[in-house]
Formats: C-alpha cells, sequence, structure tokens
C-alpha cells in the first residue's frame, strides 16, 4: 500500500493530460472554379472522373519505362527526398517522446571510511615535566610516563576511534515528466506528425518531377534526333545541287549567283548538322544526369514520331478537386496543419507548467537485505511554474503563431491556384495542337511538293534556279517546324500528366494512418512512402 499514492499521482497526472487549445483544422475551400475552363481553345471535358493512372499508362514505350526504373532506384534527388523523410520521422518520434514520462534505473554503491581523535592529558608525581603518549577511550588517557625529579609531569595523550559502512542503492525514477494539461506537448507532436507527412509529399512531388523530366528528356532527344536526320538528307540534296550547279557554271548555263545560293543552302544545312550532333551528346548527358547511371544506347528512340506514338492520352476529369491530390498542394496542406496546431502550443504556453518528479527504490547497508521490505523508499515531488511577467512575450507568441498560419494558408491557396492555371495551360494547348500539327504536316507536304515541281520546272528551263533554293529553304523549315510541334505534342500530355498529379492520383492522401481531416497516427505506422524509393 505504500506504493499506491505515487502510482496514483502518475495515472492522474497521465489521465490529465489531452486537452488541446489549437484551433480545430477545417480545409479551406479550393479558390478556383469546380470545372477546368471551357471554349474554343479547350477542349470539350469528358463527364467521366479522372481514373487512377501509372506513368506505365501514358508512357508505354518499353524502353522509356526502363529509363524510368532505372531513374526511380538512382536519381540522387530521389535518394536526398527519402533520406529527408526518415530525418523528418525521425523528428516526429523525438517529439512524440514527451508525452510520455522518461523512467530511468539506477544502481549505486558507496562505503565510506572515518576517524575522530581525541587528545588526553595526565599528571605525574615527579620532580621535572615530561611528555608521553597515552591510549585509551575517547576523553580519556593513561598517564604520561615523565622523567625528572622535584616537580609534577603532565602526560598528552590522542586517541583514533576508526568507523566504516558501506552502502547499497537501486531506484527507478522519472525526472520532470510535464503534465500536459494544455496539450502543449501534443500540439507539437501534431505539428511534428504534419511536417513528416509534408516531407512525404515533398518526396512525392520529387519523383513525379523526375519522371516528367525523363519523359521531356527522351522526347527531346527523340526530336533532336530527327532533326539531325533532316540535317542530313538537306545537307546530302545541297551537295548534289552544288555538285550540278558547279557543273552548269563550267558549262556556261548557269551564273555564279546560282553557285553560291545552293553554297548557302549546304552550309547551312552542315552547321545544322554540327549543331545538332552537339544537342544529342547533350541530352544524353541530361538523361545519365536525371538517371544517375550510364542510359543503354538501345533505350533512346529513334525519331520523334516514333516516340510521340507511345505516349498516351490521359483525360483531365470535369472536378477541378483533382488538383486536392498533387503532391506540392498535399504537402501546402500538411505545412498549414502544423502551423495551425503550432497555434495550441504557443497558447499553452500562457498556462502554468506542471511537471511531475517520482523516485522508487530500496537503500540499505548490506547487500543481503537489498531488497527486504524495510528498505523501500519513495519519493513524489511535482512542480509547478508560471511566469508572472514576461513583457508580452507570451501573447507575441501566439499572435507569431496565428501569423505563420495565415501566411500557410495564403500559400496553400496559391499553390492551387497555380496547379490550376499549370492544368488549364495544359488543356489550352492539348484542346489546340492537334490543328496546328495538322496544319504543319498539310504546309510540309505542300512544301515537298513544290521543291518536287519546281526542280522540274528548273529543269525545263521554265523556273529560274533561285526558285527551286527558295523551294529547298521552304521544304527545310517546314521539316523542322514539323518535328518541332511533334515535340509540343507529345512534351504537352506529360505536361498534363504532371499538372495533373499524376501518380499520386492513385491515392488521394499520404502514405500512413492519417486521413485528409486530420488524425494521428501512432509511432509504429509512421513510415516512409515505398514510391518515393
Amino acid at each position: 500500500m505504500t506504493r499506491l499514492p505515487a502510482l496514483v499521482a502518475l495515472a492522474a497526472g497521465t489521465a490529465l493530460a489531452g486537452c488541446s487549445l489549437a484551433p480545430t483544422y477545417v480545409r479551406p475551400a479550393a479558390p478556383v472554379p469546380t470545372s477546368w475552363p471551357a471554349g474554343d481553345a479547350y477542349l470539350r471535358q469528358s463527364e467521366a472522373r479522372l481514373p487512377s493512372v501509372t506513368y506505365r499508362d501514358i508512357f508505354r514505350d518499353p524502353r522509356l519505362q526502363a529509363i524510368i526504373d532505372q531513374a526511380l532506384a538512382n536519381n540522387r534527388d530521389l535518394r536526398v527526398a527519402v533520406a529527408n523523410i526518415e530525418a523528418t520521422r525521425a523528428q516526429y518520434r523525438i517529439q512524440r517522446a514527451d508525452l510520455f514520462p522518461q523512467v530511468s534505473a539506477t544502481g549505486a554503491y558507496s562505503y565510506r571510511d572515518s576517524g575522530n581523535s581525541g587528545v588526553v592529558t595526565g599528571t605525574n608525581s615527579g620532580g621535572t615535566t615530561g611528555t608521553g603518549t597515552g591510549a585509551g577511550g575517547t576523553g580519556t588517557g593513561n598517564g604520561a610516563v615523565g622523567t625528572g625529579t622535584g616537580g609534577t609531569g603532565t602526560g598528552t595523550g590522542v586517541t583514533t576511534v576508526s568507523s566504516a559502512r558501506s552502502t547499497f542503492q537501486a531506484q527507478l525514477g522519472v525526472t520532470a515528466f510535464e503534465i500536459d494539461l494544455f496539450g502543449r506537448v501534443r500540439s507539437l507532436t501534431s505539428a511534428a506528425l504534419s511536417r513528416y507527412f509534408a516531407q512525404e509529399a515533398a518526396a512525392r512531388a520529387t519523383r513525379l518531377t523526375l519522371v516528367g523530366d525523363i519523359a521531356n528528356a527522351w522526347l527531346t532527344y527523340a526530336a533532336d534526333r530527327s532533326l539531325l536526320t533532316v540535317a542530313q538528307q538537306t545537307a546530302e540534296a545541297a551537295r548534289a545541287s552544288v555538285k550540278l550547279t558547279d557543273a552548269r557554271l563550267r558549262g556556261g548555263v548557269a551564273p555564279r549567283t546560282d553557285l553560291r545560293q545552293a553554297q548557302q543552302i549546304l552550309a547551312t544545312a552542315e552547321a545544322d548538322l554540327a549543331q545538332q550532333t552537339t544537342l544529342l551528346a547533350q541530352d544524353v548527358n541530361a538523361l545519365q544526369l536525371l538517371v544517375g547511371a550510364p542510359v543503354d544506347p538501345a533505350l533512346l528512340p529513334g525519331s520523334i514520331e516514333q516516340a510521340a506514338a507511345t505516349i498516351g492520352e490521359l483525360p483531365a476529369g470535369i472536378d477541378s478537386g483533382v488538383l486536392l491530390r498533387r503532391p506540392d498542394v498535399v504537402q501546402a496542406e500538411y505545412a498549414l496543419r502544423a502551423y495551425n496546431a503550432e497555434i495550441g502550443a504557443a497558447r499553452a504556453e500562457l498556462f502554468p507548467r506542471i511537471s511531475l518528479t517520482g523516485l522508487v527504490g530500496f537503500a540499505s547497508t548490506a547487500l543481503r537485505t537489498l531488497f527486504n521490505s524495510g528498505s523501500f523508499n519513495y519519493s513524489i515531488a511535482p512542480n509547478a511554474s508560471y511566469p508572472i511577467f514576461r513583457a508580452g512575450a507570451g501573447r507575441a507568441g501566439v499572435a507569431y503563431s496565428v501569423a505563420q498560419r495565415d501566411a500557410a494558408l495564403a500559400s496553400y491557396e496559391q499553390t492551387i491556384q497555380t496547379a490550376f492555371q499549370e492544368v488549364s495551360d495544359a488543356l489550352a494547348r492539348r484542346g489546340t495542337i492537334t490543328e496546328q500539327l495538322a496544319a504543319n504536316r498539310r504546309f510540309y507536304e505542300a512544301a515537298s511538293d513544290t521543291l518536287n515541281l519546281t526542280n522540274a520546272r528548273y529543269r525545263g528551263g521554265i523556273d529560274t534556279f533561285l526558285s527551286s533554293l527558295d523551294a529547298q529553304r521552304q521544304l527545310y523549315s517546314a521539316q523542322q517546324t514539323l518535328v518541332q510541334t511533334q515535340l509540343t505534342r507529345a512534351t504537352n500530355l506529360v505536361t498534363l500528366y504532371r499538372t495533373l498529379g499524376g501518380d499520386s492520383l492513385l491515392e488521394a492522401t499520404p502514405q500512413g494512418p492519417v486521413t485528409a481531416t486530420g488524425g494521428e497516427a501512432d509511432a509504429a505506422g509512421v513510415r516512409a512512402p515505398a514510391g518515393a524509393r
């Protein structure tokens, strides 16, 4: 029964904890329309909701999928993101530990040896004074032995008493455990948990950006490969034209201006050929940096026509609420939750802080009797502290937390608005790119036919060589424009995949037992997202 008061006090303190002064979190309304923009620049949207997709559903070429898989395993930015998740997870666990008392066990042994010394005097009859040493009890001494005659001899004695003692102790103690009556520690724990989930969302945003960047780099390589082919074909045609014109000049049929104009087209094509060769090498370097390892040349596309055909369509559902699942929006919302929880911690600072120190243990002078009932002892030391005067620092702390929450709210809303703008831009581009691509294809076909007709008329002596050169320039420009438009269409699909959240569409909330409306997870259930690895 002697242990009951300590247990009752500890249980009562724990039961009283749990109150929170943090404002109740309510998800802010999205500051964007509920549907995507409509008009001439946009496609008619499907009434169906956006389906769950993965990058394999959009990027269907096995070569691109292999490069993405390699990047997910080797990219350094992704490794940094995962390490940051582990760091914030550890910080959450450190903060969460303050909700529980820290119990420490100690064992001690001490040995003490002390001695007492006493001075005694004795008197001896005799003739002279002598000095002697006596032994005996405390305060008395045997008479000193003196030598001499005719006087009285006095002797002084010193007595030493020795005492030694051993002490054995075994204790369990709780030191300064804060009884969280006003929810300060719990609010800080909730803030740490929200920051952990925000970091996890940041890692998924990094992953989404990485997948999109790799797809764009792969498509850019394909476009540069096509442009290189166009430059090679134009250079070959220009060399044949220069050769023919030079022969006609030597034969006195063509003027020197025809030769110089043909040489200009050849020089332009050769310069573009050198530039495209450089760009291809740089495209490979960019891919290798994103992947974090060498890229197998067999995984690279041969042309933009071939690569663009493997990028799948992604329907953009009518409801803009899908933006709430974008990783950057989720990250901004959890940052808002963290600042909201910190308001509760700042408010709790205005109230007294109560802590409890408890100690139970055994103490004995002999090891064999250490755990006897008579050796048990305990102590309880509650403590309350309340700052009487802080010159307004406590209320300023609350105001600071509220201001941070308001700034986080504005950032959250701006993140949603930015996401809406990015998706709207992508939809606008998607709504018109098909017509633009078709027009550029018709222009290319017309330019190609014009060149054939002009060359025939030139050989028949009907048109001048200048008309043939102009037709060559028009065809070269049309081929380049067609390649760039094909690249724009393919990268637009990648942009739409990224701006709508990509793989995050598979789940509406971050990993871990936390719902979109709040709640906390047990430490054992908090883990880093497997998808970010």
